[in-house]
């Protein structure tokens, strides 16, 4: 879509406002909104000014002045404003140089694209991610200097079995579902079926073309939907709506939905597993003789990922939160090996099809808490990384790696087992992610410090409650 379509695309469904959408530095959309009058052929060409100093992770207060710039290919209608707004997702720039910003995720995204063709090894990176998520009924959490709690709940959840909920809320009907026997109980245990199904009906509307939806293995409503398959910068601005779109569809309906990885003790975690191809013209390069139907090159893109799974966990999984969901026995890959069909590994080889087109890998580490333009583009340049020095993954693991003993595994590299660590394997080895320009000493030394001061640091310092149920006796 042209600029001039854009507007014509606004104007014929009666759009009263305009919406710009981008990301801050973490990876939350942001907005701003402005009349009509002001959506013209020049707004994608000069952008919007906004403040950049108030972005988290941004510039400086003595260079604040940043411009958000439509991308006219992104322009939508935004399905849950009252009065008629069309949406575009902008790109960020400088005022001053007009230079794309190093620091904005999908400015990341699109350099990791054009490295790629650059390369002449691909046209087009495929992405594929699948995130999970709960829907919550109710949400309360608190922190200070004298107490710190979460409190959450959900009618289906394993707990509420014996819960006298008599009065406003109704009887208790029973049909919980049990820990880790989320997958896929029919109504009424899966209460949130038609939920699910409007989130999908709304991800149509914006363009999304979802594969499947259902409930997800945990208790208290785990989620997942699946979306198709896109273009690696086109999936990161499909993965912004999805998010988008599941928070204000379960808001519409009196719940809270939450990507954290891992919001409940003693069932699985939420991941966003995600699959991977690269295809030249209309051939793709993944397919061929080898283990699994796999090519040589793909053997060796795997070899990247596992070799720097370690510094990827950085932006795979960010949070200090995600090392809840990375410890063994809930169906988290720890253990850094591949294999065909096994969910135990780190990377799967999927086996649903023999056709050449549905070759791929699967990165099975990642959560949704991801920033997904910089962990796809991470993710890529890993992959690249092995493809261009033939990185060998050695020998598929082809077992239930959840089985095996710790002497079994000694030689099986594990993922990192807390933020910290990603974020020091990040500082260690990032040579990767500068090639060609995609990303920046600066975004890593951003990154890093941002995490360690705002999330890693700030975790030490507060007493977690379980430390009073193992401690206060002492």
């Amino acid at each position: 879509m042209t600029p001039k379509e854009a507007i014509a695309f606004a104007k014929k469904n009666n759009a009263v406002a305009a919406d710009l959408k981008f990301l801050d530095f973490i990876g939350i959309w942001q907005h701003f909104t402005i009349p009509m009058s002001e959506f013209d052929e020049a707004l994608f060409e000069d952008g919007s000014g906004f403040d950049g100093s108030s972005i988290r992770g941004w510039q400086p207060i003595n260079a604040s002045d940043m411009l958000v710039v439509p991308d006219p290919s992104t322009i939508r209608m935004d399905p849950f404003t009252a009065e008629p707004t069309v949406t575009a997702i902008c790109n960020v720039m400088d005022p001053i140089t007009k230079e794309d910003y190093s620091r904005d995720p999908r400015n990341i995204a699109r350099k990791a694209e054009a490295y790629l063709k650059s390369t002449g090894i691909g046209d087009v990176a495929y992405f594929g991610p699948e995130p999970e998520f709960f829907i919550l009924d109710e949400i309360r959490y608190d922190t200070n200097q004298q107490e710190s709690y979460f409190h959450l709940d959900s009618s289906e959840a394993r707990w509420n079995t014996g819960r006298n909920v008599r009065g406003e809320a109704g009887p208790n009907l029973g049909y919980k579902v049990r820990n880790k026997e989320g997958y896929f109980p029919v109504p009424p245990s899966d209460t949130q079926q038609d939920i699910r199904t409007e989130m999908c009906r709304v991800m149509e509307s914006v363009g999304i073309r979802v594969e499947k939806q259902h409930h997800e293995v945990a208790t208290a409503g785990q989620a997942e939907i699946d979306m198709r398959f896109l273009p690696m910068l086109v999936m990161g601005d499909a993965l912004m709506w999805y998010k988008y779109i599941v928070k204000c569809v379960a808001w519409k309906h009196g719940k809270t939905a939450t990507f954290m990885p891992k919001p409940i003790f003693g069932d699985n975690g939420s991941g966003m597993h995600v699959h991977q191809s690269i295809w030249k013209g209309d051939k793709p390069l993944f397919a061929g003789n080898g283990y699994g139907g796999m090519s040589e090159m793909a053997m060796h893109y795997i070899g990247g990922i596992l070799k720097h799974a370690g510094a990827l966990a950085a932006f795979t999984n960010p949070t200090t939160n995600s090392y809840r969901r990375l410890v063994p026995g809930f169906e988290a890959p720890v253990n850094l090996a591949y294999s065909s069909r096994n969910r135990s590994a780190a990377v799967r080889i999927p086996m649903y099809s023999p056709s050449p087109k549905a070759k791929r890998i699967e990165v099975r580490f990642p959560d949704p808490t991801a920033n997904g333009y910089m962990a796809f583009s991470a993710m890529l340049m890993a992959g690249l990384d092995g493809i261009q020095k033939k990185i060998d993954p050695k020998q598929p693991l082809d077992k239930d790696i959840y089985s095996l003993t710790p002497e079994e595994l000694k030689d099986v590299p594990s993922m990192p087992h807390s933020l910290e660590m990603a974020l020091d394997n990040l500082k260690k080895d990032h040579e990767f992610l500068l090639t060609g320009d995609v990303f920046t000493e600066d975004v890593i030394e951003t990154w890093i410090d941002y995490k360690m001061t705002r999330e890693v640091s700030e975790m030490r310092l507060r007493p977690h409650p379980y430390e009073f149920a193992l401690y206060y006796d002492a």
